[in-house]
């Protein structure tokens, strides 16, 4: 039988720091988001945007088996998926997109991105401390984090790709069906994963919204639409959101929350 290709997207969540007790040869590529890199040095890739500060990145050289990745290879990705406007301005979903347009996996199993950050005294919000919440932050391609992760699941499912969600916390903005390191290690069948998944949507909504993306026609080619973000409606990308939360069969969506 042949092998799968699973690949492994971790960002910085404090739950993300279990992944340095795992065995990680299960995972063909593990993503580092960001400062993730320092939670294992068994990452193979690691994207970040523009702006993320020299500082923070891992001194050259790297191993030979790792490599970065910028946005001069995930903007092109990501246009493949219909751009960042619609897909959603943050690093997690960028990783996904970048990763299912280059790495052609067939499961994608996400940790520490659940996006969910304690407003509790003496509670971290990320592994190293406290940082900024990116997701959180007063974006029109983040009116609803849900929206844009079921635009994600879709379109890997698209791709006969299955996401999972790894995590360990109570919460997840993520609504990818929860699995564990064990259910990795042993999966069923990838076939059956994709039927499971692909019965978690409404097939019909699904049409509804690419159709309503193409029909508005948001791109930016150069990936920076924060420089011309007077030119879009967020109006307009709250409607196609609310199409993409109602994907989700009803009965689906409480097995997402169950699991």
């Amino acid at each position: 039988m042949r092998q799968l290709n699973i690949v492994l997207i971790f960002g910085s969540a404090p739950d993300v720091t279990e992944i340095s007790h795992w065995d990680l040869s299960i995972f063909t590529s593990c993503i580092a988001i960001n400062n993730a890199w320092k939670v294992t040095p068994q990452w193979t890739h690691l994207i970040f945007p523009e702006d993320f500060p020299t500082d923070r990145r891992p001194q050259l050289p790297v191993n030979t088996h790792q490599q970065w990745v910028t946005a001069k290879e995930f903007v092109p990705q990501q246009n493949q998926f219909g751009g960042f406007i619609y897909a959603g301005g943050t690093m997690s979903f960028t990783a996904g997109y970048w990763a299912l347009g280059a790495l052609k996996p067939d499961i994608i199993a996400y940790i520490g991105c659940d996006m969910v950050y304690s407003a509790e005294a003496g509670k971290t919000s990320h592994f190293y401390g406290h940082g900024t919440a990116d997701p959180l932050r007063d974006d029109m391609t983040l009116q609803s984090l849900e929206a844009k992760s079921n635009r994600l699941m879709a379109m890997a499912i698209m791709q006969n790709c299955a996401i999972v969600n790894l995590s360990s916390l109570p919460i997840s903005r993520l609504t990818f069906p929860r699995k564990t390191l064990a259910d990795i290690q042993q999966p069923v069948s990838h076939k059956e994963m994709i039927a499971h998944q692909k019965h978690l949507f409404d097939t019909e909504k699904i049409k509804q919204a690419l159709s309503a993306e193409k029909e508005l026609g948001y791109l930016v080619a150069s990936g920076r639409y924060w420089e011309s973000v007077n030119r879009f409606d967020p109006d307009q990308l709250r409607k196609i959101d609310d199409i993409w939360n109602d994907s989700g069969n009803q009965n689906s969506r409480e097995l997402v929350l169950q699991n």
